[in-house]
């Protein structure tokens, strides 16, 4: 009773046949393929040339897995059994289409890179498992190609043309990072941190309660996120501006836009007021400051023009909301 409990539903590599290994290979290359089709989908419009190197991989992969399934014919014949990478122990699993959707093109040529190291390590290891001179053979030029698949992978930024094409796509990718992620949640960040400072201090000064003023805050932020929010999505869509998803832009917009307020706000949980607003007050520092760095960052602002800016209004919209509150 207690074996079956604990006993895994996963296999060893050691404990399968040289029909099951063969079967776990053909699956394994249909994976792979598909895969790499996936990848070169998802890429063609942004990384051409990364996408048809994506292409000719898969080829590569259905030629492997027609080699395969020829060798379990002449052995075992036509029915192969169910093996798939996900029943055996310790075997790589592969991310799914709607993760591939949103990889950049780097972070795909270092996948592929990995897939291809751990098909390889797994046909060395299933040639020593295989007694049969021709299955061996076969598995071991599997191996082998399967090295030259990562070799390619790693390699196909060398030469002055694949160079060119490779830093092509890749300012493309940080280009359209910007655009959907970076520029909206820094206008969420700025709008977050600088327009709830007035409401935020002048309430805490007003009231010295430091509860009021968290719910004046927490309020005050959400709000914003909001609204922020549904603006940045609802007022371009996208398609002619090539600046993405609206819902991801709007998403990035909003959630800064909250992060932004509830920086300052969340201190007044602290029951002491002289506490709470130091710590207040030490936030916002830090939030402009941040600011300008993500403007001379990714913006190519100027660093001290930048923080000049932020500071600047920051600073004014502080001073209002305390001469308000003391008022």
């Amino acid at each position: 009773m207690f074996s079956r409990l604990f006993r895994s539903a996963k296999r060893t590599l050691e404990s399968l046949s040289e029909q099951e290994i063969l079967a776990l290979a053909i699956s394994s290359e249909e994976d792979d393929g598909r895969i790499y089709l996936a990848y070169a989908d998802a890429l063609r419009e942004s990384s051409p040339h990364t996408a048809g190197m994506f292409e000719e991989m898969a080829r590569e992969e259905n030629g492997h897995r027609r080699m395969l399934i020829d060798m379990h014919v002449r052995r075992f014949g036509d029915r192969i059994p169910l093996v798939r990478r996900e029943f055996v122990r310790d075997f790589p699993e592969r991310k799914p289409d709607w993760l591939i959707a949103n990889m950049s093109a780097q972070a795909a040529r270092a996948q592929a890179e990995a897939m291809e190291e751990a098909a390889h390590r797994f046909y060395l290891a299933a040639a020593a498992r295989t007694t049969d001179a021709s299955t061996r053979r076969l598995l071991g030029d599997l191996a082998i190609a399967e090295k030259s698949h990562e070799g390619k992978a790693r390699r196909m930024g060398e030469g002055e043309e694949n160079r060119a094409a490779i830093a092509e796509e890749d300012a493309a990718g940080r280009r359209q990072f910007i655009l959907t992620y970076v520029q909206p949640g820094l206008a969420g960040l700025m709008d977050g941190s600088v327009s709830t400072l007035a409401p935020i201090f002048a309430a805490a000064f007003a009231t010295q309660d430091t509860w009021q003023t968290f719910l004046v805050g927490l309020s005050a932020s959400i709000g914003a996120g909001i609204s922020m929010g549904f603006t940045e999505a609802a007022h371009d869509d996208g398609k002619i501006s090539g600046r993405g998803s609206p819902v991801r832009r709007g998403l990035s917009s909003g959630i800064m836009t909250a992060i932004g307020g509830l920086g300052h706000a969340l201190p007044y949980l602290i029951p002491n007021f002289v506490v709470a607003t130091a710590i207040a007050v030490a936030v916002v520092f830090v939030e402009l400051w941040a600011i300008a760095f993500i403007q001379n960052r990714f913006m190519e602002t100027p660093f001290l023009r930048a923080a000049f800016q932020v500071v600047l209004g920051g600073g004014l919209v502080f001073a209002c909301g305390v001469l308000i509150g003391n008022a």
